[in-house]
């Protein structure tokens, strides 16, 4: 198969068509924005590869600008996707590109026309995904390998375009837009092909990651509550209690809920997931960054503390105690007050496992439910 201008287009306009396609239904799941949004620039690559044909075959329905136009909306429509991939705002400073585009209409048709079409066009295209690729930086957080793939493939595809602006303005290049003439074209035209594939390629890889880490995230939180659940805090926890020294203690903390069967009881279920959120919301406001908060089940809440030090759990558990006996005294009416008890497992470097220590915060649980609730019972470390 040859690769004249009118076969490179019809393999453009398949691979752009295919990749919007297929980023629509990627967007019908996941619902991320970016993914419509370079959907949507592949839709209108598609479309000004079509009518680009249609004028190789003698159809000129609309002037050779619009296509053009499109060429830039569409690369605008990846620097919109990739901001929004990257969680940031880009400034509205760029909307002066489609101002430029506009006044590029106003060229006069002289021969020289063609060559300042294309590189005003190209240099356009450039700036757009030379930006796009510098937002895919990483900035503190590793990018996934779609992400990195995505950033260098804008890249190497804007510095093609900043090379074919000055090419087309600088050098003297042969070209006419009209007739699809120049080797400046027709390099353009190969180049533009598989720019489609690779950036389509990693776009999806981009969103297949984070998809993927998101449902990760899922497994390993309560779904009410946003907290770790048990499966994922035992897996954290070895980490955590491998840090444990005579020097530096660690803490487990067994959390439940005095009397919450009263809520439910009195008030309906809804409002006892609005106390176990309440609760959720004190533990994050409370709690150290590196402490680990899981809802087991039910009413029942561990907290595991790199620093367990009896002062400082103290001070935790009173606070906790505290806040969330002022949240039910004024969000629900009991007999009894809803309160917590809280049992507490110290541990250094002769800390149990996970399960030895919950046996042992659990025990002192049980001392608080038993001395009349809505207090803290603390094991000390076992040093044995």
């Amino acid at each position: 198969m040859a690769l004249d201008p009118s076969t490179l287009l019809i393999l453009t306009i398949a691979l752009a068509a295919a990749a919007s396609l297929y980023l629509t239904v990627e967007w019908s799941v996941v619902r991320e924005r970016s993914l419509l949004l370079w959907s949507s620039g592949f839709a209108i690559i598609t479309v000004g590869s079509f009518l680009a044909l249609l004028r190789s075959r003698g159809y000129l329905l609309v002037g050779i600008w619009f296509a053009n136009g499109l060429l830039i909306a569409a690369h605008a429509c990846f620097l919109a996707g990739v901001a929004g991939f990257m969680r940031t705002r880009i400034s509205r400073a760029w909307w002066l590109i489609a101002l430029l585009w506009l006044l590029m209409l106003l060229l006069p048709t002289h021969a020289w026309w063609s060559r300042v079409m294309l590189g005003l066009q190209s240099l356009m295209i450039a700036v757009l995904t030379l930006r796009a690729s510098s937002l895919l930086r990483p900035h503190g957080a590793s990018l996934s390998v779609g992400a990195v793939q995505l950033r260098y493939v804008l890249l190497i595809h804007g510095l093609f375009y900043l090379a074919k602006a000055v090419s087309a303005l600088a050098l003297g290049a042969v070209v006419d837009l009209a007739a699809f003439g120049g080797t400046l074209i027709q390099i353009s035209l190969v180049e533009g092909s598989m720019a489609v594939m690779l950036i389509a390629l990693s776009m999806t890889g981009t969103e297949r990651h984070r998809r993927e880490e998101r449902i990760g995230q899922l497994a390993a939180r309560d779904p009410l509550t946003g907290l770790l659940n048990r499966r994922a805090l035992q897996a954290r926890a070895p980490a955590l209690i491998a840090q444990a020294s005579q020097a530096h203690p660690g803490a487990l903390l067994l959390i439940d809920i005095d009397n919450f069967k009263q809520v439910n009881d009195l008030h309906g279920h809804a409002a006892g997931d609005k106390l176990l959120e309440a609760l959720s919301t004190l533990l994050r406001e409370v709690l150290p960054d590196d402490a680990l908060a899981a809802r087991l089940g039910g009413d029942e809440f561990a907290i595991l503390l790199p620093d367990g030090r009896q002062a400082q759990v103290a001070h935790i558990g009173e606070q906790l105690r505290q806040a969330f006996v002022h949240v039910t005294q004024t969000a629900v009416a009991t007999p009894e007050a809803v309160s917590l008890s809280v049992g507490v497992s110290l541990f250094s470097t002769a800390a149990l496992d996970l399960a030895g220590l919950m046996a042992r915060a659990d025990a002192a649980l049980y001392e608080a439910k038993r001395a009349g609730r809505n207090q803290i019972v603390i094991t000390p470390s076992n040093t044995a």
